[in-house]
């Protein structure tokens, strides 16, 4: 039995895989948009997939808008919002 030939973890092999390859882009970084609410003022960072999942149902030039996780307001991109 000493002879025989050492199998290979193939839990061990995927996960070498998965670490060089990143097949599903969990490496990647995940680029955010800058939100301000009109209600209270507090800001938060929206992951720009999201918004554009927002944005399917929008004609151009209209701004996605979404609730405030803080106080359940309006909340629009920062850089719309001069004030």
């Amino acid at each position: 039995m000493a002879n025989q030939k050492r199998q290979d973890n193939p839990s061990e092999e995927l996960d070498k895989w998965l670490e060089e390859e990143d097949p599903f882009g969990l490496n990647e970084e995940i680029k955010t948009v800058q939100f301000k609410c009109l209600d209270c003022n507090d800001t938060d960072e929206v992951p720009e997939y999201i918004i554009g999942e927002f944005s399917v149902d929008k004609n151009n030039g209209e701004e996605v808008e979404l609730h405030c996780p803080h106080c359940n307001g309006t909340m629009i991109e920062a850089r719309k919002n001069p004030k």
